[in-house]
C-alpha cells in the first residue's frame, strides 16, 4: 500500500488567490404563501443567452487553471485509463440464430454492438457509435428486436441530451431505413408485428434543453412510412404532465399501457392493456394510486403482475381477465422484491436482503423449485429470456468482484462462468465490509466500506463517501476500475443506503419521501460521524459525492455541517428546491420531494434547499460542482445559479476552493468514456490537492 504522507505541497491554487467571476446580480423575487424569496441569478436559468454562454466560459477558464495546476493530474488519468483498459461485455441475448451483445474493448467512448451465429459464432459488428459523431458524444440508447428479429429500432441520444431519434434497421442486411422517429423521451420501442410503439412529447417551444415537457403521447409506427403518418394511440391532455407509456407482451398479443403521475404526487400508477387487432384499452388497475404495479407477461388472457400494492416489500399475482380478480402467486416476503421476470416456462424473482441479491426459481404457479447460488454477497441482475429458452444469463458484481457474466441452465439449475473480465485486480487485495450505523433517530442504516487491505485505522485515510438516498432506488454493490486507483493510494470508499431508497422495501422509501427529507440528510451526516468515530478517516480527510438527487444530498448536508467534510463533490444536483419543477420533467420529481406550491411541503423544501441556504461569510468544505450543458433531466441552472450563489456568499471568505465544472456535449451522465474518465481524474485531483496528499 502507497504510504501517505501529509507533506506540504506548494501553493497550486490555493483558495485565497482565486478570483472568481462575478455573476451580474437582478432585483427578482417571488412570493411563496407570504414569503417573498429573491432569486437574483434567474438569468442563468437561460441556456441560450449569450450572457449565460460567457459565464460558463469564465468559470470553466477558473477551474480548469486551477487543475492544470495540480502536478499528479496528469498521472491520475494515465492510472485511471490504465485501470479502465480492459474489455467489457454486456450479457448475451437471443433472438432466433443470433445472440446480440455490447463489447467496449477498453477504450472505445462508446460500446460497439455485435451479433454472432450460436454461442460459438464468429461476431459480427450490428453498429459502432463511435462512428456516428466525431467526439463519440452520440450513443445508441435503444435497440429493440422485432419479435422474429428480422427488424430492430435503434434509438440515438446526441451529447447526452435525454432526447431520442429512433431509426429502423433491416437486420438481414445490417442497413438502415429511410425511417425516422423525433422528440422522443422517457420510451421504449415495443414491437407489434410490422410496427412499434413509441412514447414522445411535442417539438418543444423555445430551448429544447430546459422546456417543460407536457402532453406525452403514445404513437404506432409501421415500418416504411413517415412520421406524420403515425397512429396517435393514446394521450390525455386533461393530464399534460402524465406520462404514458407502451410494452408489448412476449407472443405480442397485448399492448400494455402504463400511466404515472408523479407531477400530483401519486408514487404509483394504471395500468391498461389492448389486445392485439383490438382498439382500446382496458384497465387492469384502472386508478392512480400510490401503489406500482408491472406487468411482468401474459399467460394466455391473464396477466402476471408485480406491485406493491398492500404489500410494502412487493409481491407476484396473477390477474384474471375474465372475472377482474386478483390470485396471489408470489406473497410479500420479509425482504424487499427486486425484480421478477419470466424465461424457459419459470419465474425467476430477486430479493434484497440487506442490500445483496438472492434470486429464487419458482414455477408459473408460484411453486418455490430453488434458490440460484450466487458467487457471493453482491449484486445480481439478469435472468430475463423468451418462453422456449433453456438457459439464462445473469451478472453478477460486488465492490471487490469485477462484472462476471454467468450462464445458468433451467433444467438443472446449475450457474456456470460465460465470460469473466480480464481487469488487472486481485480480490484478494482488497476488502469490503458490511457496517450498521445509528442514524439520528436510531435507525440502523447499512453502509458497505471497501479499502485495500493492512488499512491502518488512525484517521488519515482520505475517504469518499458517497449516498443518493431517494425515488425508491436502492444502491447495490458494485465494481468500478476506476475506484481501484484510488484503494492502491490508501483511499476507502464507502456507500451508504440511506432512507428513501428500496433497499428495505416501500417503507423505506418512504420515510425518505416530502416531509420526512430530512431524514436522509441525517443518515448521511450520521455516516460522516461514524466513519470519524471509528477513525477511518477524519474531517480533514473526508470527501462527500453523489449526483442528481445525491448532489442535492451533498449540497444540503454541506449547508447543514460543513465541518464535517474537507471535500464536497454535488454533481449534477437538484439545487433549487423551489423551481425543480418548471424545467423539462422535473414536475415528474413531486411524488418524492413534494412541491413549493403547496404551503406544508413548501416550508420543509425551503428548509433545506442547497441554494436558499448557503450562509453569508460561510466556511465550507473545498467545493468542485460538476456539470453539463446538455443536461436536460437536472438542467445545468441548478448548478449554476448554486455556484453563483455560493462564491458570492463564501468566496471571499472561505478557505477553501469554490468552483463548478462544466462539461460541453455531455448530459446528467458523461456522454463517452473520454469524458467520464476525465471528470474523475479530475475530481480526485481535486480530492487530493485538498487533502494534502500527493497521488503517487
Amino acid at each position: 500500500m502507497t504510504l501517505l504522507t501529509a507533506s506540504v505541497l506548494p501553493d497550486y491554487g490555493s483558495a485565497q488567490h482565486i478570483q472568481y467571476p462575478e455573476t451580474r446580480k437582478q432585483e427578482h423575487f417571488d412570493e411563496y404563501h407570504g414569503v417573498k424569496v429573491a432569486d437574483p441569478y434567474r438569468w442563468l436559468e437561460d441556456d441560450r443567452s449569450e450572457e449565460t454562454a460567457a459565464w460558463v466560459k469564465a468559470q470553466n477558464e477558473v477551474t480548469f487553471s486551477y487543475l492544470e495546476k495540480i502536478p499528479f493530474r496528469g498521472k491520475i488519468f494515465a492510472d485511471l485509463e490504465k485501470a479502465y483498459n480492459y474489455p467489457k461485455y454486456s450479457a448475451p441475448r437471443k433472438k432466433g440464430p443470433y445472440f446480440y451483445f455490447y463489447k467496449n474493448d477498453g477504450l472505445q467512448n462508446q460500446a460497439v454492438l455485435y451479433r454472432q451465429k450460436g454461442l460459438n459464432g464468429e461476431p459480427e459488428v450490428v453498429l459502432d457509435p463511435n462512428k456516428l459523431s466525431p467526439d463519440g458524444t452520440t450513443r445508441l440508447t435503444v435497440f429493440s428486436l422485432s419479435k422474429d428479429g428480422s427488424y430492430a429500432v435503434l434509438g440515438f441520444s446526441k451529447g447526452g441530451s435525454d432526447w431520442q431519434e429512433y431509426q429502423v434497421m433491416d437486420m438481414k442486411t445490417l442497413s438502415m431505413l429511410a425511417d425516422k422517429v423525433e422528440w422522443v423521451k422517457v420510451s421504449g420501442a415495443a414491437w407489434q408485428g410490422d410496427g412499434f410503439y413509441y412514447s414522445s412529447y411535442p417539438k418543444p417551444e423555445g430551448s429544447a434543453l430546459a422546456a417543460k415537457n407536457e402532453n406525452h403521447q403514445v404513437y404506432f409506427h409501421r415500418i416504411g412510412t413517415t412520421q406524420d403518418q403515425d397512429k396517435l394511440v393514446f394521450e390525455d391532455p386533461a393530464n399534460p404532465q402524465r406520462f404514458h407509456t407502451v410494452g408489448t407482451t412476449e407472443d405480442e398479443q397485448y399492448a400494455v399501457l402504463n400511466v404515472s403521475d408523479r407531477g400530483k404526487g401519486k408514487d404509483g400508477n394504471a395500468v391498461w392493456v389492448m389486445k392485439r387487432g383490438e382498439s382500446r384499452f382496458v384497465p387492469i388497475q384502472e386508478e392512480i394510486t400510490d401503489f406500482r404495479f408491472g406487468v411482468i407477461e401474459n399467460v394466455g388472457d391473464n396477466f402476471l403482475v408485480e406491485t406493491n400494492e398492500h404489500a410494502a416489500n412487493g409481491k407476484v399475482m396473477l390477474f384474471e381477465s375474465a372475472t377482474k380478480t386478483w390470485k396471489t402467486v408470489l406473497p410479500e416476503r420479509e425482504e424487499p422484491l427486486e425484480g421478477a421476470g419470466l424465461a424457459g416456462g419459470k419465474l425467476f424473482a430477486s430479493y434484497l436482503k440487506d442490500v445483496t441479491t438472492r434470486t429464487y426459481v419458482y414455477n408459473i404457479s408460484g411453486k418455490l423449485e430453488r434458490e440460484i447460488t450466487l458467487p457471493g454477497l453482491g449484486s445480481a441482475t439478469g435472468f430475463s429470456g423468451e418462453a422456449e429458452d433453456t438457459f439464462v444469463f445473469y451478472t453478477f458484481t460486488s465492490f471487490n468482484y469485477p462484472a462476471t457474466i454467468f450462464r445458468y441452465d433451467i433444467a438443472d439449475g446449475k450457474s456456470s462462468i460465460f465470460r469473466e473480465p480480464e481487469v488487472a485486480f486481485k480480490p484478494s487485495d482488497y476488502e469490503t465490509k458490511q457496517v450498521f450505523y445509528p442514524s439520528k433517530d436510531g435507525t440502523k442504516i447499512p453502509a458497505f466500506i471497501t479499502y485495500k487491505k493492512g488499512l491502518k485505522l488512525d484517521g488519515s485515510n482520505p475517504t469518499i463517501l458517497y449516498g443518493y438516498g431517494g425515488f425508491n432506488v436502492s444502491l447495490p454493490p458494485a465494481f468500478s476500475p476506476t475506484r481501484i486507483s484510488f484503494f492502491d493510494q490508501g483511499g476507502v470508499f464507502v456507500q451508504a443506503n440511506l432512507r428513501g431508497g428500496s433497499e428495505y422495501g416501500e417503507k423505506w422509501h418512504e420515510q425518505g419521501m416530502k416531509l420526512k427529507k430530512q431524514n436522509v440528510f441525517d443518515d448521511f451526516i450520521a455516516a460522516a460521524e461514524y466513519l470519524i468515530k471509528e477513525k477511518y478517516t477524519s474531517p480533514e480527510r473526508l470527501a462527500i459525492q453523489g449526483g442528481s438527487n445525491g448532489g442535492l444530498l451533498v449540497g444540503t448536508v454541506m449547508n447543514q455541517r460543513p465541518e464535517l467534510f474537507k471535500v464536497a463533490l454535488p454533481a449534477v444536483g437538484v439545487m433549487d428546491m423551489l423551481r425543480f419543477h418548471k424545467f423539462t420533467i422535473g414536475w415528474n420529481w413531486i411524488a418524492d420531494y413534494g412541491s413549493s406550491d403547496n404551503a406544508e411541503e413548501f416550508k420543509v423544501l425551503y428548509g433545506y434547499s442547497p441554494l436558499h441556504n448557503i450562509r453569508e461569510g460561510g466556511q465550507y468544505p473545498a467545493t468542485m460542482i460538476t456539470t453539463a450543458d446538455h443536461d436536460d433531466r437536472v438542467v445545468p441552472a441548478h448548478s449554476f445559479k448554486y455556484a453563483a450563489e455560493l462564491q458570492s456568499k463564501a468566496g471571499k471568505t472561505s478557505a477553501n476552493p469554490l468552483l463548478i465544472r462544466i462539461d460541453t456535449n455531455s448530459g446528467h451522465g458523461a456522454s463517452n468514456t473520454k469524458k467520464a474518465l476525465e471528470t474523475q481524474a479530475d475530481i480526485y485531483a481535486f480530492l487530493f490537492k485538498n487533502m494534502n496528499l500527493v497521488w503517487k
